[in-house]
């Protein structure tokens, strides 16, 4: 048995033995690749793991000297806060509050003017689905559609092609969800991020920019563990490792050499998953 194996097999039986719905798993250790299923293997709704491909997409665009994620999004959208900046509407640090609901993109004629219209309480954590449209939505203004960008500079490389994320009413990416994969295509945005935007001997996205997935930690003002501390999409633990999160337990978790990919629905057991694979994964 190998790492990836024994680490696999441990988390196998913790899932089984939990109940967790988890659908698959995808397991890397070093260069150590296993993998479990408990359906079939199709592309599902990542949720929040998306968050993660526009930071990587924010980052690509500022390599190419399209965006400095710093710069005053007023300069690109007149209508914003005049303090506010890319790396603040992706690290939910704008201050602007917009509640996430199921009717978000249908109740304003245009999410990203109405989010830009509202006060900024400054540099405090407020997550919503709206921060990263409304980012999505400001890079698109220097790069053109989204998803036509990352196509070549990102998804080709990857193997992801044939990818279609969904969008609006208004025809943008819906940024913070919308796009599906398989277990094994989500572990590959694992693989770039723990090799620090490097795929294949090719470097992909800046190493800084996926450094930015789990440093400069904002406070969350959450107890849980895990919910403490938010970056550029990750969110710091459980314990020692760091994760990408979305609903109903997509997940991609970092934890030393390992990185554990599960696609899931279930919203509730995902936090214990999550503790688990840390412990398990946590390096001897």
């Amino acid at each position: 048995m190998t790492p990836a194996h024994d680490l696999r097999a441990a988390l196998v039986r913790h899932i089984d033995d939990t109940g967790f719905g988890a659908h698959g798993l995808h397991v890397r250790v070093g260069d150590d690749v296993a993998e479990h299923r408990w359906t079939p293997d199709e592309r599902e709704e990542i949720h929040s793991v998306a968050k993660a491909v526009c930071v990587l997409a924010a980052g690509i665009a500022a390599a190419d000297g399209l965006l400095d994620l710093d710069e005053p999004v007023a300069g690109i959208v007149p209508t914003a806060a005049p303090d506010v900046t890319v790396r603040h509407l992706q690290s939910m640090s704008s201050g602007i509050d917009l509640a996430w609901s199921p009717t978000m993109m249908t109740d304003w004629p245009d999410l990203a003017a109405e989010f830009l219209s509202r006060p900024s309480r400054g540099r405090v954590f407020q997550y919503s689905n709206a921060s990263t449209y409304t980012a999505m939505h400001v890079l698109a203004h220097r790069t053109g559609d989204v998803e036509e960008y990352l196509r070549p500079r990102l998804f080709a490389p990857l193997g992801l092609a044939d990818l279609a994320w969904g969008r609006c009413r208004n025809g943008r990416i819906l940024a913070g969800e919308g796009l599906a994969l398989r277990t094994g295509e989500m572990a590959r945005l694992g693989l770039l991020v723990r090799d620090r935007g490097v795929w294949q001997g090719e470097r992909l996205v800046p190493a800084e920019t996926v450094d930015a997935l789990h440093s400069a930690w904002i406070d969350t003002g959450s107890a849980g563990d895990g919910y403490r501390r938010y970056a550029l999409a990750g969110w710091d633990g459980p314990g020692a490792a760091w994760r990408l999160h979305g609903a109903y337990g997509q997940m991609i978790v970092f934890a030393g050499d390992a990185v554990v990919t599960i696609s899931a629905d279930d919203h509730a057991g995902a936090d214990a998953v999550a503790a688990f694979i840390a412990e398990a994964a946590a390096p001897a």
